[in-house]
């Protein structure tokens, strides 16, 4: 897997907003990618030390447009931890 397909976009949410203020950002990843791929790509991109990635996958959510019902997307959502002093400029 090839570095720059790793990282798709970040995630930002209110959660996700107030937790960067402590070193911890949340992007959203390719589901192949592993945790050790994670952070070689984050450490390499944006020039930060890594301390801690932890992954999850969505669930997909019932959603419903008039009378259509459908399911969300599931995704691979990596929470990245940061050393002390590093941050990311999004």
């Amino acid at each position: 897997m090839r570095n720059k397909d790793i990282i798709i976009a970040p995630v930002i949410t209110e959660k996700s907003y107030g937790e960067q203020q402590k070193g911890v950002y949340t992007f959203k990843v390719d589901k192949k990618a592993t945790k050790n791929a994670i952070k070689r790509e984050i450490e390499t991109h944006f020039g930060v030390k890594v301390l801690k990635v932890n992954t999850l996958i969505t669930k997909p959510k019932d959603r419903r447009i008039g009378k259509y019902t459908g399911k969300t997307k599931t995704y691979k959502k990596a929470i990245v931890t940061l050393a002390q002093g590093s941050s990311i400029e999004m």
